[in-house]
């Protein structure tokens, strides 16, 4: 399997600093296949220094896809991979934390992250940014883990009740600002031409699905060039709409 890859953040319409972080990469193998990471950390918005919390977070799955991922590429487990990075998580979950203390602030960011191996996929999720895959149609392939889907879940609220709810940005679970994390883990399969897209929550709150699905559906993403300007459309549509949110969305498409 070989991958196109695009990523643009950008800072929003009102926020000082970006606090959203973001990798994606795709690297060759020994026998000319592809191999493709992403993942976007979108540092806590009401938290002091959350850019530092999603950078740090950011570096060491780069660190881990450039130096540990190779060693491991002739007999791949994506369940002994999934372990790996869970307790990478739950190490910078406590590292963060600690520094935090010491520094006397509070910081914290969410992670949602895919690799992308031959045919199979990884995800490992905490906290409300998403990932989505596009083929025939549009699926999210993470939960929010919010107070308000939670409610959802419960059936004590209704979807357009979580929309106007004060409480839609309160997370279950974060890295870094939550005493221990229990990631969401999904391994899945896919096929050529299906695009996986990452985002922060500023990116997907005032787009509908029909809209990232008309601007990033696999038929329409026909190169890196398309795929980084359909992406600044949509960032330019959802600032027109008065998002106030930093604003970051990352592609992943199969290719033969």
């Amino acid at each position: 399997m070989r991958f196109i890859s695009a990523g643009i953040t950008d800072i929003g319409i009102s926020k000082h600093t970006n606090q959203d972080s973001m990798l994606i990469k795709v690297a060759q193998t020994k026998n000319q296949n592809q191999i493709a990471i992403g993942i976007i950390c979108d540092g806590m918005g009401g938290l002091e220094k959350g850019e530092v919390a999603s950078a740090t977070v950011i570096k060491k799955y780069e660190q881990w896809f450039q130096n540990e991922l190779p060693k491991t590429l002739d007999h791949v487990n994506m369940e002994a991979i999934a372990t790996e990075w869970v307790q990478l998580l739950k190490d910078l979950n406590y590292k963060i934390m600690q520094y935090g203390k010491g520094e006397r602030i509070n910081l914290g960011t969410t992670f949602s992250g895919i690799l992308l191996i031959h045919n199979k996929y990884l995800i490992v999720h905490v906290g409300d940014s998403r990932i989505y895959k596009l083929d025939n149609a549009l699926e999210i392939l993470t939960e929010d883990q919010t107070f308000v889907q939670r409610e959802i879940n419960r059936g004590n609220m209704t979807y357009e009740e979580a929309e106007s709810d004060s409480r839609k940005n309160i997370l279950l679970q974060c890295v870094g600002a939550s005493v221990e994390v229990n990631p969401e883990i999904e391994i899945g399969e896919f096929k050529e031409n299906t695009v996986f897209v990452l985002c922060s929550d500023g990116f997907r709150h005032v787009l509908s699905e029909s809209e990232i699905y008309m601007y990033l559906n696999p038929n329409v993403l026909i190169d890196k060039n398309v795929m980084e300007y359909n992406s600044r459309q949509l960032i330019e549509m959802v600032k027109s709409r008065n998002e106030k949110d930093n604003i970051t969305v990352g592609i992943i498409k199969s290719v033969l």
